[in-house]
């Protein structure tokens, strides 16, 4: 029961995912109509060409009694089927490419939107390299099966209905015994093909693991070389490679089952006709050219068979790469923004924070009943011990999640009533992980605003002190980088994605750690920067290094997700309490 039960979900499963893909394809309908069209064509002509060779036949009747002008006649005849048939077969397959073709790019453009649209709890949940996978690799093994599907399926039925009717025309007989065998090879290629489906997904979702991984050690090769950790990646790496051979060969092998199976059914097809054929011709039934006829369309009936059992078990490779792309696409995207959300435009810089709740699993509690007031202009430092929810403020201020409970107002208004476009253009950010696209330097300073002058760029550079490299490159801002910046050091791209924001010169920060790969000479410049454009602006500053924010307005000191001091520096030193402790231990040596 279980294992019916089983296939039952399977197969629909595949059901469920093919209607997907036709939904995709239908808005392709008109190549889709075309390339049947073609088909049609190009079989029936196809198949003429026995009935004419037939004919030929039975106009050699021996040695000097040959009707070559009929011979010739029908050769003209055949020789522009031909070119009839390659032009039909050419454009079939253009329009087949078309759709295939078009059909990727849609669902890979809809799998990236969605990313775009994720919430960051699946981002973070899930490795990179297997996302990538999904939209790269299981997007092209589907596109290879479903141009196969197309480029023979059509044909390959149509093939088999057309040489029915015209075996029909010229022997129902041996045309109903043909019949009568046919099932075999359906039983046979529809056998295989229904235990190969959860192989080739399993083979998928492993080649994702493998992406997973080569991606995760190739971003940190320099932190797997330092701490020796080559060895433990090559068995990690072996141990998926291993697996993923182990899938593959075992799908391969079912799969090519299908065809010599279905060859050997077809064999004793054709070999059923010409004895059958063949005493019917005896008995004065048929013609030798019909039989010669009926032979050529038997081994063109039985021809499809062997290559739909093929598209068959390849269509279960594409339908189980299919199925996760669509996993993807069809992932819970971010809460939805009410369409009466409002754009946030010139906020004064007031946040309040009012008994939010939040944690990243239900297991483990994080932040509490936190409460913050923040006035305009106001300098807010964010100190404590690694894990007491800091950069969990950020991601809650930013609305990169959501709160469990509470609220959280800026201007006065709940960030869940306004867009989150306009509340993280409010916000102008600096991670301590920097993050640079590849092309010029230019782009990457005026991604955030794409309109600014050739003056105000370097105005921004020169306070964030990264004029000075970037004049020294060899094409100054038209200097080109590749992805993440990796031929510039860390400091040079923390510098870069500083210069960003002082571009925008938003109307509140974010500093999270914004200096922590910069050397201390440039860092006390930079903080002087920092001092320039906080002025007016509500500022939150994440910091390790607490004699950097001992100019703040108000320093949060937190523990276990909870603000347990609160002040600015001289209040707490003189409390000897929790900060004193921690700003006390970073000077004693």
């Amino acid at each position: 029961m279980r294992k019916k039960s089983s296939d039952g979900k399977k197969i629909q499963s595949q059901m469920d995912t093919l209607k997907k893909v036709l939904g995709y394809i239908r808005h392709y309908r008109l190549f889709l109509a075309l390339s049947l069209l073609c088909a049609a064509v190009s079989v029936v002509l196809s198949l003429y060409n026995p009935i004419l060779i037939g004919q030929a036949v039975d106009v050699i009747i021996g040695p000097g009694n040959v009707a070559f002008e009929t011979v010739v006649q029908i050769l003209w005849k055949m020789a522009v089927l031909i070119l009839i048939t390659a032009a039909a077969q050419w454009m079939m397959n253009l329009c087949n490419n078309k759709i295939s073709y078009h059909v990727i790019r849609d669902m890979r453009q809809d799998a990236f939107e969605k990313i775009q649209l994720l919430p960051f709890g699946y981002i973070d949940s899930h490795a990179y390299g297997e996302v990538v996978s999904r939209v790269i690799a299981d997007a092209d093994q589907f596109a290879d099966g479903l141009l196969m599907g197309f480029t023979q399926l059509f044909t390959g039925i149509i093939t088999i209905l057309g040489t029915l009717i015209f075996m029909l025309t010229i022997s129902p007989r041996i045309t109903l015994a043909v019949v009568i065998l046919t099932p075999v090879s359906l039983l046979v290629a529809s056998f295989i093909a229904t235990r190969t489906y959860s192989m080739f997904r399993q083979q998928s979702v492993t080649r994702g693991e493998q992406t997973g991984l080569i991606d995760e050690m190739i971003g940190n090769q320099k932190v797997v070389r330092a701490f020796g950790y080559e060895e433990e990646a090559q068995k990690r790496f072996d141990e998926i490679n291993d697996r993923l051979e182990q899938c593959s060969m075992k799908a391969t092998f079912f799969s090519s089952l299908t065809n010599p199976c279905t060859r050997f059914v077809n064999s004793l097809v054709y070999a059923a006709v010409g004895i059958f054929g063949a005493h019917q011709a005896i008995r004065g039934s048929i013609s030798v050219g019909q039989l010669v006829s009926f032979l050529s369309y038997a081994n063109q009936y039985t021809k499809p068979f062997n290559e739909i059992s093929g598209v068959v078990t390849e269509l279960q490779n594409a339908l189980a790469c299919a199925a996760r792309v669509f996993e993807l696409i069809e992932e819970t995207p971010e809460v939805k923004e009410p369409e009466t959300a409002l754009e946030m435009k010139n906020p004064d810089g007031s946040v309040r924070i009012e008994h939010v709740w939040f944690s990243y699993t239900a297991k483990q509690k994080l932040i509490e009943d936190f409460n913050l007031s923040v006035e305009p202009g106001q300098r807010i430092a964010i100190v404590g011990p690694t894990g007491c929810g800091k950069s969990t403020i950020i991601n809650l201020l930013m609305r990169f999640y959501d709160v469990k409970s509470g609220t959280i107002r800026v201007a006065g208004t709940d960030i869940r009533d306004m867009t989150r476009k306009s509340l993280r253009a409010s916000y102008g950010m600096v991670l301590q992980e920097t993050w640079l696209a590849s092309g010029t330097l230019r782009e990457n300073i005026c991604m955030g605003k794409p309109e600014a002058t050739e003056e105000e760029m370097i105005e921004a550079a020169r306070a964030s002190h990264a004029h000075s490299f970037i004049k020294r490159l060899p094409k100054g801002y038209d200097t080109v980088i590749s992805e993440d910046g990796g031929q510039l050091s860390q400091g040079q791209k923390q510098l870069l994605c500083i210069t960003r924001v002082m571009l925008c010169l938003p109307p509140m920060l974010i500093l999270d750690e914004a200096t922590s790969s910069i050397d201390t000479r440039t860092e006390i410049k930079i903080q002087n920067a920092f001092a320039r454009m906080m002025q007016g602006r509500t500022s939150f500053i994440v910091a390790h290094r607490l004699s950097t924010i001992r100019e703040a307005d108000v320093i949060l000191v937190m523990k276990d997700g909870r603000i347990i001091e609160q002040g600015n520096h001289e209040s707490l030193m003189k409390k000897q309490g929790f900060y004193a402790s921690l700003y006390n231990s970073q000077f004693t040596m």
